[in-house]
């Protein structure tokens, strides 16, 4: 998104609605300024090219190309099936709530498990020999014949603190590991298997090949990648077969196979500490395959343990002996090293260091400058510098870093006690690992003119790396404007415990190498949730926070929001629960939110912030009814039971299963109930964890005996009459998940039948597959047959059928208002640029070449810009070989044009097209008027230009 900061207005490069959850914060990146605001252009060609890089996953086509296969034999001749029998057949006999959710990429098992019980039970053998057996007996489900098995290899076997075994295996060739695949293994403390995750590959090289990259050079270009620069230099090379290589910056580069669509191929993971990024590059050709941004930012300060709070608001002495040496000389110990990185070059110089400031003592005392700032700041909200005076932040530098110190080993402290058992064997922060965090408080302050500039300020942020690597935390000054005051984010306790609880978070929820898996927008939802959430329930603990019967108690961000809270609502708000106090949004509406309030909250759609408001409201209601020690134990152990990128109805399964390992499963209806009454019932909807617009349903499980009944139909194509095939058909949020299977491939006829569906009515049933449209119906299925055939049609630019983009001018917001977007099937994401005396053009090659029907063009803005940025000038020319071109159409969209809008092709020119080449060249804001030449920008519209969709229909040539 392009978000307006405050005060200005940024073109953010990389958010949530891409895919980003690591690059995350406490407040959405939507517009804050007031409605009169004006862009200042300069900033915002000054701050777009220093946001980071979206994650990205080359795997993520796979599934898609898999499905998209004309003939069962050849999607399984790419990705292998696990048997379908033998899957049918566990799934039986794990009962309605089984689960068997088979890879698409992969066609081994995702996850395997119970949500009512075990999948097996009570053994004294050893918990590797117990997993092992498992695989053994269900070989053909997970696709792994005796030798594959037996050389799998026990990265892992870490114990939480109920006495649950995680075993991590790792898939391996000649030595070199398998990246993100592998299979991770859960079993309880008697011996019974809880669940399975992991989607191992099934067909690996007989031995390892040798890089053509090196080290060194796979690491030049991930820094390259993401448009960065540095000095690191090898340190140490490895003997071995990864030929692991370490970086002056601390990180490393190590061989691993990766998957592709040609199967597993030999790259390079670096990890490149002073970039924040992990990166897996191809070790034949240096292209990128996967990069993960490992910074978890956020963009505002709360006070809940602040300057003047009412209870925890005023100094008091206490003891640091447990996280420092016997008369340590700075702030650094088992837990943290803190020091001011005022020049931000992320080192500790020593001028940076705090140092005791006496004997075994690290007291300064806090100076308030409430009455030196004025405005909004006073006893209750005590602001700690003045922005009008260059240097003020230096008064209470050693304070803050000493503050920051306290709440970072109070953090390690509750999160590694029971119930929530972040211990080192789970991976959490400590020097003895050499992953102790590394704090930065008062983050790039000290420029020339004595304040911090517009990227060191009204932010905070946590750079989680995989385990072994330290994290580094920054901490940076807030502006007073009309929302905030004149604060430090090292002073407030919900701002380190979020930050801290993103670390939490990256740990658990992983693949069996590690890797954090929290890529998708309804996992970065769920991250900003479980950091208001960890550390709202312990402040309430701790009695420094109230939460009565009294709705409206539990508010994050009161302080910097002088009383009120950074989020829509607060965290306590009940469903149906009054206006008055949860106010809402206009199209979530007021009263607590519910699954269905998806992508509504904030005005820009899915947005991660917004939308944990759904999670963290629904988590503390589950509070509510089963007490903090209970919740915090199971939405803890629920993350390590957590599949890659899960949705909130992956988590909400990870619950229950947890209560299943904890409890005994004495609280499965207690945790329906509560999940079932924010939307997320047995009926609930998302087809995946990037699933924008999942459907709610606030239904209780059925009951086993329940009758089913049976979907059957044709596809054909809407524009030639023909079946397709090898499209799917399924239902929205069960295609893999409960007792069957709701999903089926088309034949060869285009016939398809999706048998053991419970009654009831479904609002995402879909018709999909790669280069068509989605299609979705809402369809009652009875105790027997239903007959629906489905239209689908071909879009020959969409990008997942095979269209791309050849070249476009302009600059590349990618990836979440990049080029790409243009062709994403998408009408709420698309392609943003700049005003152009020229405009901008984009040239797509089409996946085949086509006699056009009808070329359909959705020219509103997008990346969250208003109305006026949508596209009014344009011209369409069309090409047979990307060569010769023709006007086809030209023309001007009226200004208030913002959704998808055929446009008519002069005669003759819509045949035989392999080529399109499409020019924004006004916006629709210059076309009315809003920017005299000459003049500053009057309007957004006078600096961006945006379209979101362009369509191409019709029969092959």
């Amino acid at each position: 998104m392009r978000p307006l900061s405050v005060p200005t207005v940024t073109r953010r490069v990389g958010a949530a609605a891409a895919g980003v959850v690591l690059l995350a914060g406490l407040l959405p990146a939507t517009a804050q300024a007031a409605p009169d605001q004006k862009p200042d252009q300069k900033k915002i060609l000054t701050d777009r090219n220093q946001q980071r890089r979206a994650d990205y996953d080359s795997r993520d086509t796979l599934g898609a190309a898999a499905a998209a296969q004309p003939t069962a034999a050849l999607r399984r001749a790419i990705v292998p099936d696990a048997s379908p029998s033998a899957v049918n057949k566990l799934r039986d006999s794990l009962g309605v709530q089984g689960i068997v959710d088979v890879d698409a990429a992969t066609g081994t098992p995702r996850r395997v498990a119970r949500l009512d019980g075990f999948l097996t039970g009570p053994s004294k053998q050893k918990p590797s020999k117990i997993a092992l057996d498992y695989l053994s007996a269900h070989s053909d489900v997970f696709g792994l014949n005796a030798a594959a098995i037996a050389g799998l290899t026990l990265r892992q076997d870490y114990v939480d603190v109920e006495g649950t075994h995680h075993l991590s295996f790792v898939q391996s060739v000649g030595g070199v590991p398998v990246f993100g695949n592998g299979l991770k293994a859960h079993i309880a403390k008697n011996g019974r298997i809880i669940q399975f995750d992991g989607s191992p590959l099934k067909a690996l090289p007989a031995a390892a090949a040798a890089p053509r990259v090196s080290a060194a050079g796979a690491r030049d270009e991930a820094v390259k990648d993401v448009f960065g620069t540095s000095a690191a230099r090898v340190t140490k090379t490895e003997a071995g077969a990864t030929e692991k290589t370490t970086f002056s910056d601390g990180g490393n580069a190590k061989l691993v196979y990766f998957q592709s669509a040609g199967g597993p191929r030999l790259a390079w993971e670096t990890i490149a500490v002073d970039q924040g990024y992990v990166h897996i590059v191809d070790a034949a050709t240096g292209e990128i395959l996967y990069r993960q941004n490992t910074i978890d930012a956020d963009s505002a300060d709360v006070f809940y343990n602040y300057p003047g709070a009412p209870k925890g608001g005023t100094q008091q002495t206490v003891s640091l002996t447990k996280w420092l040496p016997n008369n340590s000389p700075r702030l650094a110990g088992n837990v943290a090293h803190v020091y001011s990185d005022v020049n931000d070059d992320n080192t500790a110089n020593p001028t940076e260091e705090v140092a005791p400031s006496g004997k075994r003592s690290f007291q300064y005392p806090f100076v308030d400058f409430s009455s030196t700032v004025g405005g909004r700041c006073s006893a209750a909200f005590k602001c700690s510098w003045d922005p009008k005076t260059p240097f003020s932040w230096q008064t209470n530098r050693a304070q803050n870093a000493v503050q920051m110190y306290y709440f970072l080993g109070t953090w390690h402290d509750h999160l590694q006690a029971k119930p929530i058992g972040f211990t080192r064997a789970a991976g959490n922060f400590e020097a003895v690992d050499d992953d102790a965090v590394q704090g930065q408080s008062d983050d790039g302050a000290n420029t020339a003119a004595g304040l911090p500039d517009g990227d060191h300020v009204d932010n905070a942020n946590m750079n989680t790396m995989p385990d072994g690597i330290p994290p580094v935390m920054q901490m940076y000054l807030f502006l007073p404007d009309a929302r905030f005051i004149a604060g430090n984010s090292g002073d407030d306790s919900a701002v380190v415990f979020h930050e801290y609880t993103h670390g939490l978070s990256n740990r658990l929820v992983v693949d069996a190498n590690g890797n954090s898996t929290l890529g998708d927008i309804q996992a970065g939802a769920m991250g900003e949730a479980w950091g208001d959430w960890y550390g709202l329930d312990y402040l309430v603990d701790q009695g420094l926070e109230k939460d009565t019967a009294t709705i409206g108690d539990i508010m994050v961000g009161k302080y910097v929001d002088g009383g009120g809270t950074i989020r829509s609502e607060p965290l306590d708000c009940t469903v149906g629960a009054p206006a008055t106090v949860c106010k809402g949004t206009a199209a979530a509406g007021p009263g607590g939110y519910t699954y269905g309030d998806y992508g509504r909250i904030s005005a820009r759609g899915a947005e991660v912030h917004a939308d944990g408001e759904i999670w963290a409201q629904t988590l503390w209601d589950l509070r509510k009814v089963i007490g903090s020690t209970k919740a915090e134990s199971l939405v803890t152990r629920a993350m390590e039971l957590s599949p890659a990128n899960p949705s909130f109805l992956d988590m909400r399964n990870s619950i229950l299963a947890a209560d299943t390992v904890v409890n005994g499963g004495k609280l499965q209806k207690t945790i329906w109930k509560v999940f079932a009454n924010r939307g997320m019932g047995y009926f609930a909807a998302a087809v995946d964890g990037d699933d924008a617009q999942p459907v709610e349903d606030f239904s209780m499980p059925p009951a086993a005996n329940t009758p089913r009944g049976t979907l059957t139909g044709k596809v054909t194509d809407q524009d030639t009459g023909a079946a397709v095939a090898g499209l799917s058909v399924g239902f929205g949020g069960h295609a893999s998940g409960f007792a069957g299977d709701l999903q089926a491939t088309t034949a060869a006829d285009g016939s398809y039948t999706i048998s053991g569906i419970l009654p009831g009515t479904y609002a995402k049933v879909f018709a999909r597959g790669a280069g068509y449209d989605l299609q979705t119906a809402t369809l009652s299925i009875p105790s027997h047959t239903v007959v629906k055939n489905w239209a689908v049609r071909q879009d020959w630019a969409a990008s997942s059928g095979g269209g791309s983009v050849v070249s476009f001018t302009g600059p590349d917001y990618s990836p979440q208002c990049g080029p790409a977007f243009l062709i994403d099937q998408s009408q709420s994401s698309g392609w943003g640029s700049d005003v152009a005396a020229n405009g901008q053009t984009i040239v797509l090659k089409l996946s085949g070449v086509v006699n056009i029907s009808q070329l359909v063009i959705n020219p509103s803005a997008t990346c969250g810009d208003p109305a006026t940025v949508s596209t009014g000038g344009y011209r369409v020319e069309t090409s047979p070989d990307g060569t010769t071109w023709t006007l086809a159409a030209a023309g001007t969209f009226p200004r208030g044009t913002v959704t998808a809008t055929p446009v008519a092709l002069a005669a003759g020119t819509g045949t035989g097209v392999g080529y399109i080449r499409y020019t924004m060249l006004t916006t629709q804001g210059q076309d009315a008027g809003l920017c005299p030449a000459g003049q500053p920008p009057a309007d957004f519209s006078c600096v961006f230009l945006d379209s979101t969709e362009l369509a191409v229909y019709g029969p092959a040539a």
